[in-house]
């Protein structure tokens, strides 16, 4: 957490902090000069001004890193822990941050009534938050017990919606490999028709249905496999499924079914 600065004083002055502050404030006791004259005044020290209604003093970090269930290394071969520590640590971590900072820009606009890079705001609040929430899907769908095929629910729904699991896992791969530039492919629960889709994002949060529910995420970016895979990113998301954990991505399915969007 950091504090939120109020108008005031030049910024780093020790009266900077405070609304209508009026210079440095003295510990009581100290002693100011008096200006046209050298007789010395003593200013004792005063509280801070209170907030007005409405403003928040300190932002707290509304989102957080989540740790991972299991080492670094636990994916090996199919993906290095040298990836795994990066992509986690420095990668997922500025997500975190910039969907902190964001929300905290934006809480800064509407306490001045400022909306002049609002577009700005909204724009980097929407990418780091779903970075943010991708990757934290990511890192559940992934596991050393993980592999194989899914079975009960998950793999009837699966059946029903894209006729067998591995048409399902052939359009997952297809949507994932054909990403212009950086994205995801998701297999999401979509509640207007109750079916599982597969959703082709471009960055963290373009061009998904409203809505929709991420099960199981496949992260496109380059920072997930280019130092071990170079530019052969197919063969990463081929490795990949020998460490899917279905059961996690089962667990999602039955949470989301739940869901409901009254459109019809």
């Amino acid at each position: 957490m950091r504090p939120r600065r109020i108008s005031g004083g030049a910024p780093g002055s020790p009266g900077g902090d405070v609304a209508g502050g009026e210079g440095p404030e003295l510990a009581e006791g100290e002693r100011r000069t008096v200006a046209g004259g050298s007789a010395p005044a003593t200013t004792p020290r005063r509280p801070p001004d209170p907030l007005p209604l409405g403003r928040v003093a300190v932002m707290s970090e509304t989102y957080k890193l989540p740790d991972l269930s299991y080492d670094y290394g636990a994916l090996e071969p199919h993906v290095t822990g040298k990836i795994m520590e990066l992509h986690h640590d420095k990668h997922h971590a500025a997500y975190v941050t910039g969907a902190n900072t964001a929300l905290e820009k934006l809480a800064e606009a509407r306490d001045k009534n400022d909306f002049g890079t609002i577009g700005k705001l909204e724009k980097d609040f929407a990418f780091h938050l779903s970075g943010h929430v991708l990757h934290s899907i990511f890192w559940t769908n992934l596991g050393p017990d993980g592999g194989g095929e899914p079975s009960g629910p998950l793999l009837d729904q699966i059946g029903t919606d894209f006729g067998s699991y591995d048409k399902f896992r052939a359009q997952l791969n297809q949507a994932a490999s054909t990403i212009q530039g950086s994205g995801w492919a998701l297999a999401s629960w979509e509640p207007a028709s109750s079916r599982i889709v597969v959703q082709q994002v471009y960055d963290h949060q373009g061009n998904h249905g409203q809505g929709t529910l991420p099960l199981l995420a496949i992260d496109a970016w380059e920072h997930a496999y280019s130092l071990q895979y170079q530019n052969n990113k197919a063969s990463f998301f081929d490795a990949l499924w020998a460490v899917a954990c279905c059961a996690g991505v089962a667990r999602r399915l039955d949470s989301a079914k739940g869901a409901s969007i009254p459109v019809k």
